[in-house]
């Protein structure tokens, strides 16, 4: 089953990022803050039923919060919100598909046949779709505005240079010794082209390095986490990210 998704997410992760991201938003009353939360009952949520899931909505939930005041100004700008046919409940879920869309340069997102639809999120993601000219055109004045190549760059620079560190840093993985041994992820890695090395100075693309204290710990390149992270062995939890 593939976890990592280059055209959207399943159903269950945009539900669960909601929730998150209701929780961590920003509430600081700021002059310009007119989007408005609901505090009423939240969509239930789906069971997750994978780890990796779970993962997602918390990158998507954290993702949304980075950009929460970007995501705000292009709904107002573009007069997408408010909507009178959305409640306020359902806001942080617009908000995080609204983060997904511009990330996907406002394409259509990718059905999975085996998915139970969510009547909440097929009605937003439906909305949002039939404005994604409007909303576009909201990110390109934003972008204008703040002289910014990207959306990275209307980031503070701080938070700019934190996003660069962690997305340099090696993965460290734990091998789920309760569902495997290390010699079988061992052997699996070398059928899958992966060669072992001594540390992370050494990495070159499809390479690990064990810890130098906890034998049932692995490092990887970061730039190959949305490859791992489709490998049986993550999928099957005998691979996790810490």
């Amino acid at each position: 089953m593939t976890v990592i998704e280059k055209n959207g997410y399943r159903d269950c992760v945009y539900l669960s990022a909601a929730k998150i991201f209701q929780g961590i938003r920003s509430k600081n009353p700021n002059a310009g803050r007119l989007v408005r939360y609901g505090d009423g009952p939240q969509p239930p949520l789906l069971a997750v039923k994978h780890q990796a899931f779970l993962r997602l909505s918390y990158e998507l939930a954290f993702n949304a919060l980075k950009y929460q005041d970007l995501l705000e100004e292009i709904l107002l700008d573009s007069c997408v919100y408010p909507c009178h046919s959305i409640p306020d409940e359902l806001t942080s879920l617009l908000v995080v598909m609204l983060y997904d869309l511009q990330a996907r340069k406002f394409q259509a997102r990718e059905i999975f046949d085996e998915e139970e639809p969510v009547a909440e999120v097929q009605k937003i993601e439906h909305y949002l779709y039939s404005f994604r000219t409007k909303l576009a055109a909201a990110l390109a004045r934003c972008r204008i505005k703040h002289d910014a190549l990207s959306i990275e760059y209307i980031l503070p620079e701080a938070t700019r240079k934190q996003v660069q560190r962690a997305s340099a840093l090696p993965l460290c993985v734990w091998i789920n010794t309760f569902k495997t041994s290390l010699q079988d992820v061992f052997g699996e890695l070398k059928k899958r082209g992966f060669t072992r090395v001594e540390s992370v100075s050494a990495f070159d693309h499809y390479t690990y390095c064990m810890d130098q204290h906890c034998n049932d710990v692995v490092f990887f390149p970061s730039s190959l986490k949305e490859e791992l992270l489709n490998l049986d062995l993550f999928t099957d939890d005998k691979l996790l990210l810490q």
